[in-house]
């Protein structure tokens, strides 16, 4: 399916570009965020005198995006989590809870934004974690895991 990226998406495109997904991304995700619309003549026209807003809502979002990445670069947060004699936990710290504690920091971030590479945190310990609250913009966090017994 062909669609118009009204905003960035990550590994798909920049705003205005035309690119072909599967369907079910399309109609599923992309479309009713409002990232897409389909790729006919008539939104293609509107795309275009609609751009220069578009432009400028993206240049805005980047901005906000930016401030929040000043904010959050070097920041510590601590998480406390029932742990064992052997310091893992008894379950594990997602991006919910890491997203959790900044919220409750005061910085408003949504679990989408943090990312974990090496996966969920099973043992205590200060692990760097990164935060894009936008697609080109990237903090680091330090994540500080105590355990209580």
């Amino acid at each position: 399916m062909q669609i118009i990226l009204m905003d960035k998406v990550v590994n798909l495109g920049n705003l205005g570009d035309v690119v072909k997904v599967k369907q079910g991304y399309a109609r599923n995700f992309l479309i009713p965020k409002g990232f897409a619309k389909r790729a006919s003549a008539e939104n293609m026209k509107v795309f275009e005198t609609r751009r220069a807003e578009l432009e400028k809502i993206s240049a805005d979002k980047l901005t906000a995006a930016q401030a929040k990445a000043a904010k959050l670069e070097g920041f510590k947060v601590e998480i406390v989590r029932k742990a064992g004699v052997d310091g893992r936990l008894f379950g594990s710290v997602s991006p919910a809870d890491v997203a959790e504690a900044l919220t409750a920091k005061g910085i408003e971030i949504e679990k989408s934004m943090v990312r974990m590479p090496d996966g969920l945190l099973k043992v205590i310990g200060e692990v760097v974690l990164e935060v894009a609250p936008h697609a080109d913009v990237v903090a680091s966090v330090t994540v500080s895991i105590i355990g209580e017994q």
